[in-house]
């Protein structure tokens, strides 16, 4: 009899009548809406967004605030005035402030104590103008330290490097020459990139990672529920001896698996819009440097957004049928979340590697790699360079692995041993 009911074909109404079921187990847990709805929308933007706006916040402070910096020994006098003065725009607002130097005697120390953010040391005696010799002059910070970074020890390196040009320009003003004999040839970089490429920025990396990562983990909360929670509370038994077929069963949880992540997929994708619209407001006006380092916005064509919706359904399906496979072993809801957990490893540890992307050959066959080519493909799609035969290899590699897996999710419930191991 089971195996008649295997070889039948499949009834939409009872499939979704099974898939109903898990649904509204899942959307009474309100815990699981908050993850599956509101934490993709909020969370989103605020690491492709917020993140790297207050990041640029507290560099620019940096520039804005006064550190201090010790000195050992004397400095030129044009080398003082030029650490201490502050840039100032044209309206008057300070756009760069100078340092405050302070005297001390070991700048090792100091530094090490906090005493001062940085420190100098000339070790030889600096020239006054170009030509007199060659000066050395130590500089003393905690490179390890951001803050130290982009601050006093940012500040004393530039203004030594300006100070050393203007000496420079000084000593060629009195030889009857003019600055541009310093550069004979300049360059003028042009950025060559698609402009979908040029607005994803040094951060577009992190969508396919927060897309699937997101996908997963809506789809985890249907999906162990639907298996091991049903085991756990014995419903599943009751199921199984239904006039159901186990076909019925599986291809109910794998669709009701898939609807919660495709939900989840889809405010991640709002998420991801909503902060493209944001930064439209919120990096207007900053230069492109910073606007390409706080990157990571999605804008979509017809053509990308088609190419999105297969790849993030083909791999919402893959990711389910994965979970709902590895899921009915579990003895209990406890014991699945430790099968799926490392589950997140195999999406975080391939997206950190697509920061690198430009540094691989990535061939036609790694979009054959299902969800591996479906990271590479949003990516592509982030960066405006998605090709419908990329696309078509990802969408296609994730239904095959589906399909398997749904053969595999298939032959367990039709296990007495796998169902009854409790």
């Amino acid at each position: 009899m089971q195996s008649k009911g295997r070889r039948a074909g499949l009834r939409p109404d009872m499939v979704w009548k099974i898939a109903w079921r898990d649904l509204l187990s899942t959307i009474r847990d309100r815990r699981t809406l908050t993850s599956t709805i509101l934490v993709p929308m909020l969370m989103i933007p605020l690491f492709t967004l917020g993140m790297p706006y207050l990041l640029g916040k507290l560099i620019g402070g940096q520039a804005e605030s006064r550190q201090k910096v010790g000195v050992v020994g004397t400095l030129p006098q044009g080398l003082r005035d030029a650490l201490t003065r502050d840039d100032k725009a044209a309206d008057g607002k300070v756009t760069r402030a100078g340092v405050q130097l302070v005297p001390i005697t070991d700048p090792l120390e100091a530094v090490k104590n906090g005493e001062v953010d940085a420190a100098i040391k000339p070790t030889t005696p600096l020239p006054h103008r170009a030509g007199d010799g060659q000066g050395t002059l130590e500089l003393y910070a905690k490179l390890s330290n951001l803050k130290a970074q982009t601050g006093a020890f940012a500040k004393v390196q530039d203004t030594v490097t300006a100070y050393n040009k203007s000496l420079t320009v000084a000593r060629l003003k009195d030889l009857g020459l003019s600055e541009a004999a310093l550069n004979p040839i300049t360059v003028r970089p042009i950025d060559a990139s698609p402009p979908q490429e040029q607005k994803s920025g040094q951060l577009g990396f992190l969508i396919p990672m927060l897309m699937l990562q997101f996908i997963l983990t809506g789809a985890m909360a249907t999906a162990l529920d639907a298996t091991a929670g049903e085991k756990e509370r014995g419903t599943l038994e009751s199921l199984l001896v239904s006039p159901v077929r186990r076909s019925e069963v599986v291809a109910g949880k794998l669709l009701a698996t898939t609807m919660t992540a495709l939900i989840t997929a889809s405010f991640s994708l709002i998420g991801f819009l909503l902060a493209g619209l944001a930064s439209s407001v919120l990096l207007r006006g900053m230069d492109k440097e910073m606007t390409q380092a706080m990157g990571g916005q999605l804008t979509l064509t017809a053509g990308s957004l088609l190419a999105m919706i297969g790849i993030v359904l083909s791999a919402a399906l893959l990711i389910s049928g994965i979970l709902i496979a590895l899921s009915i072993y579990a003895r209990s809801y406890k014991e699945a979340q430790t099968y799926v957990t490392p589950l997140s490893l195999l999406i975080v540890f391939p997206a950190i590697a697509l920061q690198f992307s430009d540094f691989l050959k990535l061939g036609d066959a790694t979009y054959a790699i299902p969800l591996f080519g479906s990271m590479v493909g949003i990516l592509d799609i982030v960066k405006g360079t998605i090709t419908a035969g990329h696309a078509l290899s990802a969408i296609a590699a994730n239904l095959v692995g589906a399909l398997l897996l749904g053969v595999l999710a298939l032959r367990s419930f039709g296990r007495e041993e796998v169902i009854f191991r409790n």
